[in-house]
């Protein structure tokens, strides 16, 4: 009974008839724009090291056969 009352509340609710300015749409853009870099950069810093290393060990290996050649 309880899930029926509230499902009918929320789905009587009324708009707000608020008003969002232009400050509230910058600072919602930059909040995503923030969002998506931080996420961009945690997965950039977490395969960022294993490819270096990587690449490093290969650059080695081809100058320690550039070596002994």
């Amino acid at each position: 009974m309880k899930v029926v009352f509230m499902i009918f509340i929320a789905a009587s609710a009324l708009p707000a008839q608020a008003y969002i300015g232009p400050g509230m749409g910058a600072g919602m853009i930059a909040t995503i724009l923030g969002i998506l870099g931080a996420i961009f950069l945690a997965v950039f810093g977490v395969l960022y090291y294993p490819i270096k290393r990587m690449i490093k060990k290969n650059k080695a290996k081809k100058e320690q056969l550039d070596n002994n050649s």
